[in-house]
């Protein structure tokens, strides 16, 4: 369930906190397959299952940048921001991959707010760090601070 917040106060009072985890999802070789084709990726170690049973991670592996366009995903989950008008994602300020994620692995995201601070054009900035973990792995996939700006 979703941390909720209904104002640029709520939002700036939270900074530092845990706001919680989404639903898994299991991740296809449909959806790497889609992606590649997206992004003329091809790479065997994604889209060839067959050859990657003998590569480095005995299985095909999501590309790392299909994991981190699913922080679009998961952040809905994470949080939810009632009231606002507009939200915009401004960027990303660290995005590291220490961990492949298999094809039929289920992955979450779970959420930090980092940071929050009022900005000059109205709106509130939050920093969210979004930890892609893997089910039953110690190490995340993916760990990157989210920054988005809401306008009330």
């Amino acid at each position: 369930m979703a941390t909720v917040f209904d104002s640029p106060d709520a939002i700036l009072a939270a900074a530092g906190t845990e706001l919680g985890s989404g639903e898994w999802l299991t991740v296809t070789q449909e959806r790497v397959d889609t992606f590649a084709d997206a992004t003329d990726d091809h790479q065997w170690i994604h889209v060839d299952p067959e050859r990657a049973k003998d590569g480095p991670f005995g299985a095909t592996i999501a590309h790392g940048y299909l994991t981190l366009s699913l922080v679009s995903r998961f952040l809905p989950e994470i949080v939810e921001i009632r009231g606002m008008r507009m939200g915009v994602n401004y960027g990303c300020d660290k995005v590291r991959f220490p961990n492949a994620v298999k094809v039929g692995a289920r992955i979450r995201g779970r959420g930090e707010m980092i940071a929050a601070e009022a900005t000059r054009d109205g709106g509130t900035q939050a920093v969210i760090r979004v930890t892609v973990e893997i089910e039953g792995e110690e190490r995340p996939a993916c760990v990157a601070d989210t920054i988005s700006r809401y306008y009330f």
